[in-house]
């Protein structure tokens, strides 16, 4: 009897500990996309270095993913948060910039301004998986892919000091960049305030070729408030679906060309008439995704339609090309 109680008592606290190592393992928020593969044999060089991580980079589409958080550490960030009710990471680099990247959303916000990059973050295995040349690029480093060792070459950019004899045409000689450039990467408007001793970020991001289209509070309080009537009781995923065809429709030349419009044009947005969209109150997820539709992340890309098919019914709604179904909508073409 005795026995039997302690071989008992051994499995419970097996699996306690089993429990336990489980929930000390990172949780994945998402799927990498697909195509996505690990980069075993890629080499990531920092000024003349390798560099291990703990987590392996990712190849997709040609293009070298890795851990954000791994990388700004590398770089000796001053700080580097998540905010998981919003999927964001926030990063405060050694120069003082900020940094803002979403899961799935290919806008990079970079000291309040917004950029459009290449490819869009992705979580995996619980981490934060970024294009390297981007975040290498803000975090204030030069990018060179080395073929023949299959080796990612980062190489650290102190800025450049405005001395007598280092002015500011030197110093955009140097680093083959206009006063322009230099001015908008270091916040300036004019060149006054550059006198020696002024320390200039010298890199320019390559996204910096890529502003993200700008859009009004007012575009984003009326997007999230007929998200919120229409989907506020729906998943964050559906939600983001329904933002989406109002902007899908924005671009699409058979709908008016602005938010507002899309809105209060016809009948398939009843509450814009009825008084309900006027007293929408949108909640936290809501928001999200009307911002995260906002700067790109899009799960529904060509719908300009959506219906509840237990309450749409008839020829038009049958006929059409339903692309994605999420909570209780479908999404058609």
């Amino acid at each position: 009897m005795i026995g039997t109680t302690k071989r008992k008592y051994k499995r419970w606290i097996h699996i306690v500990v089993a429990a336990m190592m489980l929930l000390a393992l990172p949780m994945s928020a998402s799927a990498a996309p697909w195509g996505a593969k690990a980069a075993q044999d890629t080499v990531i060089k920092l000024d003349g270095e390798a560099v291990k991580l703990s987590e392996p980079p990712i190849m997709l589409d040609g293009r070298l993913f890795v851990p954000v958080a791994l990388v700004a550490d590398l770089f000796k960030a001053k700080k580097i948060g998540w905010d998981k009710k919003n999927e964001e990471t926030t990063i405060e680099t050694a120069l003082g910039d900020t940094i803002v990247l979403g899961d799935g959303v290919p806008v990079v916000y970079f000291n309040k301004a917004r950029y459009v990059m290449d490819e869009a973050p992705f979580i995996e295995d619980g981490r934060m998986y970024v294009p390297l040349r981007h975040v290498a690029e803000l975090l204030h480093a030069k990018v060179k892919w080395n073929k023949e060792e299959e080796a990612a070459e980062l190489t650290t950019v102190q800025p450049a000091v405005v001395t007598e004899e280092n002015g500011l045409g030197e110093i955009v000689k140097a680093f083959g960049t206009s006063q322009a450039e230099l001015l908008v990467r270091n916040e300036m408007k004019t060149a006054d305030g550059i006198k020696e001793g002024t320390s200039l970020r010298v890199v320019m991001p390559s996204i910096f070729d890529k502003p993200a289209k700008p859009y009004t509070e007012q575009d984003y309080t009326l997007l999230a408030k007929i998200t919120m009537v229409e989907a506020g009781y729906e998943s964050y995923e559906g939600q983001l679906a329904v933002a989406n065809v109002i902007l899908n429709r924005v671009k699409d030349a058979r709908f008016p060309d602005s938010i507002r419009d899309v809105i209060y044009s016809g009948k398939q947005f009843p509450p814009a008439h009825n008084g309900l969209l006027d007293k929408a109150a949108p909640n936290a997820s809501v928001l999200r995704a009307a911002k995260d539709a906002l700067n790109g992340k899009n799960n529904v890309k060509g719908a300009v339609y959506f219906f509840n098919p237990k309450v749409s019914k008839g020829s038009f709604w049958s006929s059409l090309d339903v692309v994605a179904k999420i909570g209780h909508h479908h999404f058609a073409e």
